[in-house]
This record gives structure tokens, sequence and C-alpha cells, in this order.
């Protein structure tokens, strides 16, 4: 019998502690990138030597293995930081970094990250429930790749991408994410993202009329026995 997952409404740390505000206010050393729409952040293999905190857009992180199949690790949003390897040690990076929307992000040195999280507890506190919620997030996808079925992965990947229980960041309309790049983050093919896209569009889920819109009924798919 499949395994429950659920989506829930969680306390966003973002809520008691505002990172952006405090790399604006406190003098942290860094620049501001500006992304096109699929544009090569970083590549699987670069020099790690920055973190990176994005204000605006998206970013899909992905590895490709030595036969060239890719797949997708996360896809981030605003208030979210990556790249973060080069804290523990990653001399390059392990993955692909890649603008899903026109993106705009902070880039901060190791050195001063470092410097930040030491003498700055309550952004260290910030940037450490941010890393324990990614874990549980990547736990939970390798549980829902296990267990469920594409359908409820599929419902459960657009409820996360409309950042669902996260109330300062929830996003109605998603930015534009292919079929394709959906189908590579659920683990099945193009042609079951389609049928199942156009079925939670006749149920009333899901509206394509000016970018994708997702209603909170989807979560039904994700609870459903």
């Amino acid at each position: 019998m499949a395994t429950k997952r659920s989506v829930r409404p969680k306390t966003d740390p973002k809520s008691l502690f505002d990172a952006q505000e405090f790399l604006d206010s406190a003098g942290v050393a860094r620049k501001v990138a500006e992304f096109r729409t699929k544009e090569t952040i970083f590549s699987q293999g670069d020099p790690c030597r920055n973190v990176f905190y994005i204000q605006k857009g998206g970013v899909r992180l992905f590895v490709v293995n030595e036969s060239g199949k890719e797949a997708v690790v996360a896809v981030l949003g605003p208030g979210d930081f990556f790249g973060e390897g080069c804290l523990a040690g990653q001399p390059t990076r392990i993955g692909t970094a890649t603008s899903i929307a026109t993106t705009t992000a902070l880039i901060i040195e190791k050195s001063e990250m470092v410097r930040v999280l030491h003498s700055e507890h309550e952004f260290s506190d910030r940037f450490i429930s941010f890393m324990l919620a990614r874990n549980i997030r990547i736990e939970e996808d390798l549980v829902d790749q296990l267990f469920n079925s594409s359908e409820k992965r599929l419902a459960r990947t657009l409820l996360l991408l409309a950042r669902y229980g996260k109330e300062d960041k929830l996003q109605r309309v998603l930015p534009k994410v292919s079929q394709e790049m959906l189908a590579e983050m659920v683990g099945t093919t193009r042609s079951r993202v389609n049928f199942f896209m156009n079925k939670f569009r006749k149920l009333g889920f899901i509206k394509c009329n000016g970018g994708l819109q997702i209603d909170n009924s989807l979560l039904s798919v994700v609870l459903h026995e």
C-alpha cells in the first residue's frame, strides 16, 4: 500500500527573521547578479567559492551522471540560499544551477559568509533553520519517489513550487516551468505529466490562464489514499 505523504503548512523561519533585511542593513559584503531565464549560474565541477541568496525568480539545481542522465535535486525560490557546499569544504560544485525565470540573487563570498555566521547569531539561526528544512525536504522527496504514484508526486511538486504552507512567500501563479522539467522532477515521462496536468485542469485544481495557477484543492490529490 502506498505511503501517504502530505505537504504540511509550516512555520516559516523567515517570518521570525528577515534574512534580506539583515543582509541589507548589516553591511554584509556581497554583490547582486541578474540572470536571464535558463541561464547557467554555476556548473557541475566549477570551483565552489560563493553562497547565493535568491531575491527574485527561481533556480533549478540538478546533477548529471557519467552517461549524461540528468536528475533535478531541487527548485528554489525567493528567500532561499544555495551553493552552500563551499561552507562544508566542497572544492568544486557537485551540481549545476540554472535560472527558471528572470532571477536576481545576492552572491556572498565564502569567507564573508563564514564571518557573518560566526558573528551574527540571529542570521546563523535563520541559515541553520533553512538547511534543516531543506534536508527534510530532500528526505521527503526520496520517500515520495519510492512509495507514491507519479500523479501524487506531480501534485506535491506543483504545491511545493507554489510554496504551499509559506504564507509570506505564497505564489499562486508559478514561474514558467516546462512539462519536460516537471517530468524530470517527478521521475516520469512528459506524456504522463501532460495527462495528469489535463486531469488537474478539468478538476479545477489548476488553471492555465496567464500562467500556471495552483489552487489549494490540489492538496486533496496528495492526501488521497
